[in-house]
């Protein structure tokens, strides 16, 4: 079957060897004046400008059979001069990115967004457009086959190879495309087919990777209400070493974890890493509603050339973060102790950041571009993180809306709203509008709450909130690195131990300080990010949680510490570890809201 387009593109992974695609963009009836192409500076789900044009290269142009001049306009745009036929523009990609955001190709794989690979032709971003996926050459790669949720055309049944169709651009960049010799199991939830394809070398249980997925996936669509948005779903997951992330697409979503968190076979408990890789699966699912669709007016529709401004991220992923984990107990994964420790740590991790002080919601929200992407030494002195302390502000709020409801209503129900909202009108929300929807489902006065949680540096009223459901909170000095917070059975006054104030990682020659925190005794001796403690007191760095351990609160230390090459020493006072390890204690009968009783 062949279906024409005004746009056509066909790619092949040319020469895995050197991470080469090669793209091919046809364009039918190219701009009288010349044709205008430019590639996407970001993508959507990741706020950070990241200039995919800078793997482009050897692009041409021609018409007819004959070379067209193609002009470079900018950073990411050319424009080729008039012709009266069609013109195709010739070119490659190199693709080493490992991530989620970019494109991918070696001897073992093939990954890419379409905003990585995929120049839009000026005038047409809003005409169908075909895409022909090529394998790639020789014997090595005779077993490849293709993933992705982008709707087909005429595909080769065995391996997916084909002609794919998109309505529009915006289309095309929200269906990424996997290619490899990967593993794939199925299965439908509320009825809908979805598939988890899994490539990268590990052993571990599909069928109830699957199944567990399945469980939080029929959560989700009954949250909302059936039918899904979407008539199949795809998950992507490439496993490895030392990585983690997802990014959210309209009916898939491409993740990559450590090929040790999948689950075992034979296995029946969920370890710490199945957990994380649980929670992942959850919130990129979570967002087939709530920005895919749902979304600020400020993304609709996106202007991929330049940064889009907008006070709601919170909203979006912050309340995505509060559900992901709630939806693991929901559909019964974890207990509500399970689900409890999970929040524990996030409430520890936000109140061990003294950029809550400084930083509201919405000014995070505001910023992702500039700061939140953009990390460095200092970054937990002045940001907060709009998804940990925004899912803090949906707990809250959720918290709030129940008692003052007196249980009749919950966050559930503005969900729901803001939903129908969107089914309804299919627009985006306007910087105020999603606390209007609040307050108008509720009938509650949230102002005073919104205005305290995202326009304040205020702290969030948890312990008051959790104990209205029977959950006492209480903050404690840690008790190492290691100790970020959980569930007890009864409060404990444990002295603060002796400690530095920073974030380090080992390193070869010692101890390296990711962060120094503000006010702490090493930013007090004059110790910076990225300094390698070498020796504590005479004696090498290594353990640094054992090395203080021999000290006191207020005992004076000789350091020794490498800044790039030079090596300084300066004393420090020891100071005690300060309180903000969050402790829950749960009442009888306590957290019911976590399963909605």
């Amino acid at each position: 079957m062949t279906v024409s387009a005004p746009i056509r593109y066909t790619l092949r992974p040319a020469s895995p060897e050197a991470h080469l695609f090669d793209v091919m963009l046809t364009v039918a009836r190219p701009a009288k004046k010349g044709q205008i192409f430019s590639l996407p500076t970001w993508i959507p789900g990741s706020y950070m400008i990241r200039e995919f044009s800078r793997n482009l290269s050897a692009i041409r142009a021609e018409s007819a059979g004959k070379p067209v001049d193609l002009q470079q306009l900018g950073k990411n745009s050319w424009q080729a001069e008039p012709c009266r036929g069609p013109l195709t523009l010739r070119y490659q990609v190199y693709a080493f990115d490992l991530s989620v955001r970019g494109a991918y190709l070696d001897g073992a794989r093939g990954f890419f967004n379409a905003s990585s690979v995929f120049l839009a032709a000026d005038g047409y971003e809003g005409e169908a457009c075909e895409v022909e996926l090529l394998p790639p050459e020789g014997k090595a790669h005779a077993e490849w086959k293709v993933a992705t949720s982008l709707p087909a055309v005429d595909v080769k049944k065995k391996s997916g190879f084909g002609l794919y169709r998109a309505a529009d651009y915006d289309e095309l960049l929200d269906h990424p495309v996997e290619m490899g010799e990967f593993q794939r199991i199925a299965f439908k939830a509320c009825g809908v087919p979805h598939e988890f394809v899994v490539s990268g070398r590990f052993q571990g249980d599909l069928k109830r990777l699957a199944a567990d997925t399945k469980k939080i996936c029929e959560y989700q669509i009954r949250l909302f209400g059936e039918p899904a948005p979407f008539e199949r779903y795809v998950f992507m997951l490439f496993v490895g070493k030392d990585i983690y992330g997802g990014l959210e697409h309209r009916a898939s979503t491409a993740l990559v974890a450590n090929r040790d968190d999948l689950p075992a076979e034979g296995a029946t408990e969920i370890g710490e890493g199945y957990l994380k890789l649980l929670g992942l699966i959850s919130h990129e699912y979570f967002h087939s509603w709530n920005v895919k669709r749902m979304k600020p007016a400020a993304f609709t529709p996106y202007d991929l050339n330049q940064e889009g401004y907008t006070r709601l991220l919170w909203a979006f992923e912050g309340i995505t973060s509060y559900y992901d984990d709630l939806a693991l107990a929901r559909s019964g994964l974890i207990d509500e102790k399970r689900y409890l420790a999970l929040l524990a740590e996030t409430i520890t991790g936000v109140q061990r950041g003294a950029g809550r002080m400084k930083q509201t919601l919405e000014q995070s929200s505001f910023e992702a571009w500039t700061k939140y992407y953009r990390q460095d030494e200092n970054s937990p002195n002045s940001i907060v993180s709009y998804y940990t302390k925004g899912a803090l502000a949906a707990l809250a709020l959720d918290l709030l809306i129940r008692r003052d409801s007196k249980g009749k209503q919950s966050l559930d129900d503005v969900m729901r709203a803001l939903w129908a909202k969107w089914l309804a009108d299919g627009k985006g929300l306007a910087e105020d509008e999603w606390e209007r929807v609040a307050i108008e489902t509720t009938g509650l006065d949230l102002k005073p709450f919104f205005d305290a949680a995202l326009r304040s540096t205020a702290d969030l009223p948890l312990a008051e909130l959790l104990a209205s459901q029977g959950v006492e909170l209480r903050f404690e000095p840690g008790q190492g690195a290691a100790d970020k917070g959980g569930v007890v059975e009864a409060f404990a006054d444990k002295p603060g131990k002796a400690v530095l104030g920073v974030r380090s990682v080992p390193d070869a020659q010692g101890v390296k300080l990711t962060h120094v925190l503000d006010g702490g005794a090493a930013q007090a001796a004059g110790l910076s990010g990225g300094d390698v403690l070498v020796a504590i007191d005479w004696l090498r760095a290594g353990d640094l949680d054992k090395a203080l351990a021999r000290f006191a609160p207020g005992d004076k230390v000789k350091l020794h510490a490498f800044r790039r090459d030079e090596l300084i020493a300066v004393d420090a006072r020891l100071q005690a570890a300060p309180a903000d390890t969050c402790r829950l204690r749960v009442a009888a009968g306590g957290g019911k809201w976590i399963n909605n009783r």
